[in-house]
């Protein structure tokens, strides 16, 4: 009831209606003017759209809350993911300021090979 073509169709089967029962088309005029039966026929889908509009509503509510319990437990996986990567991305941190970083160990062999090349010239000296 609640789409276009059911509009059309409404529309074209009261104007057929209305014009077979004012022109009197093949002699049949079952509704004179003032369409007392077609006015009943409106009347009997009145009664019926409104409670059917309400159930469509009452259903479309339901579907709704499911779909917001769904977007929670969704929302919820999620944050539980997040703080595990957080608390995951904290721990290699942690290890990782313990580790020599590349920089420092660069540094440190220099010195040794200084060190070493002073001994060495040290003892050449020696040697002579």
């Amino acid at each position: 009831m609640g789409t276009a073509k059911f509009l059309v169709y409404m529309t074209v089967f009261v104007i057929v209606w209305v014009t077979l029962n004012l022109v009197g088309m093949f002699g049949l005029k079952w509704d004179p003017y003032p369409f007392i039966l077609l006015n009943l026929f409106f009347s009997t889908q009145a009664s019926y759209s409104a409670p059917l509009i309400l159930l469509a509503q009452n259903r479309q509510e339901l579907r709704d809350q499911l779909s917001i319990e769904e977007d929670r437990k969704i929302a919820a996986q999620a944050r539980a993911d997040m703080d595990f990567l957080a608390r995951e991305i904290a721990a290699i941190r942690m290890h990782l300021g313990e580790l020599a970083t590349r920089d420092f160990v660069r540094s440190e062999l220099r010195s040794e090979l200084r060190e070493l090349a002073e001994r060495l010239d040290g003892a050449e000296e020696k040697t002579r």
